[in-house]
């Protein structure tokens, strides 16, 4: 009888899996990973803070594309409060880019990504 050697499963120990559609599938994965970078750095993401005193829109790559504000919100008294209203909604918009990034990263599963 002759003593068995190599790796179960056949070449590589990959269950049977042929190197070259292992390395096919990491191809259509890594295109797959760039269209969804991509389609989230151009999609726009709004949030408002203060009842709709501060508004503000960022796209995916957290660029902010517009700040408003609502006159009566500008006290020249308090500027604190204008400042804590415009730093709350900026970060709830890139809350939601990091949200929508889990999301569309999450379904790829690769250990040590995300």
């Amino acid at each position: 009888m002759a003593k068995r050697g190599g790796f179960p499963g056949g070449m590589g120990g990959f269950g049977g899996m042929n190197i070259n559609n292992l390395m096919k599938e990491a191809k259509k994965m890594q295109a797959d990973i760039e269209k969804s970078q991509t389609e989230l750095a151009v999609k726009e993401f709004e949030a408002s803070a203060g009842g709709g005193a501060v508004n503000v829109k960022v796209n995916g790559q957290k660029q902010i594309l517009s700040l408003e504000l609502q006159k009566d919100v500008v006290d020249p008294d308090d500027v604190e409060m204008l400042q804590d209203l415009i730093i709350t909604c900026i970060n709830q918009a890139f809350k939601q880019v990091d949200d929508a990034q889990s999301a569309s990263m999450g379904k790829y599963n690769i250990p040590g990504l995300m």
